[in-house]
């Protein structure tokens, strides 16, 4: 594995892992809001071992990719951004994006003119998707922004969010989504302005936002799979019908012990399904 700097759009520096074969089928991961590319390490090795050429970037104000200088967390700019990383390949990849990662990967495969990605993961994010889900996020995003005096702070207010998941006996390796401020403190690892641009965006404007992502699912040819925690609070039972159809060659797997954070909650049977999809899909060892 490397680690290099991508460039996004105007010339924003995104930082990103890259794994696997250079000539293998390119990935592309996008993670949630509030998390780093570090969300997908167990999935990221998985797909590596697998023959695929691996990309996972911290989005723009994430992680140790910088932050928008005018506050631009819009789903426009995180979609300007993929289209940016999706040039630097000599092949379209298959997209693979969590939440919010996820509405990127969606908006820009459907307003795309020619075809820009060969195959397509959702991970517990539809078109349509649950208010409640929307708000219980938003509300953790914006606690805590006077940050965390320790490590164990932080867990249990993780362990609060999602009290299905057990409480890590070791909370160290959440640094990887924290920054440790001047004063001491630690933070989470994105920028805080993230809350006034891509919370009001979808809340404020969640039907017409629905809207767009349904036409743009509508335009989607490319194999697509929707992976759903079963225990999610974003993406219910009628929003996977309603998926199904505005999408009907889409496949639907859902993983019953997951909640919204699918990847973590369940890595084992999400990688599962999602390497068998792209194996039959976009096989690593077909000619290319």
């Amino acid at each position: 594995m490397k680690t290099s700097s991508l460039i996004g759009s105007r010339g924003l520096r995104l930082m990103a892992d890259i794994a696997g074969p250079p000539h293998g089928p390119a990935v592309v991961l996008l993670h949630g809001g509030g998390q780093t590319r570090h969300a997908w390490s167990r999935a990221f090795g998985e797909l590596a071992a697998a023959g695929y050429y691996v990309l996972s970037f911290d989005a723009r104000g994430h992680g140790e990719s910088d932050w928008a200088e005018d506050g631009d967390y819009s789903s426009d700019a995180s979609v300007a951004d993929l289209r940016s990383v999706i040039a630097t390949l000599d092949r379209p990849p298959a997209l693979v994006g969590a939440s919010m990662g996820g509405m990127a990967a969606l908006i820009a495969m459907g307003e795309a003119d020619l075809p820009i990605a060969s195959a397509l993961v959702l991970v517990d994010v539809a078109p349509r998707v649950e208010r409640d889900g929307v708000e219980h996020i938003r509300k953790f995003m914006s606690a805590n922004l006077d940050g965390f005096a320790s490590l164990d702070e932080v867990a249990d207010v993780v362990a609060a969010y999602n009290p299905s998941r057990p409480r890590p006996r070791d909370p160290s390796g959440l640094m990887k989504n924290l920054r440790r401020g001047d004063d001491g403190r630690l933070y989470w690892h994105w920028d805080p302005r993230l809350i006034d641009t891509r919370f009001e965006e979808h809340l404020a404007y969640l039907k017409t936002f629905e809207a767009r992502m349904e036409a743009a699912a509508a335009r989607i040819a490319a194999p697509t799979l929707l992976v759903r925690g079963g225990q999610s609070d974003v993406v219910s039972e009628a929003g996977v019908t309603a998926f199904r159809q505005q999408m009907p060659h889409a496949e639907v797997v859902d993983i019953a012990e997951a909640g919204h954070m699918v990847a973590g909650d369940r890595n084992d049977a999400f990688s599962a399904a999602m390497i068998a999809f792209l194996k039959r899909h976009y096989p690593a060892d077909a000619p290319r």
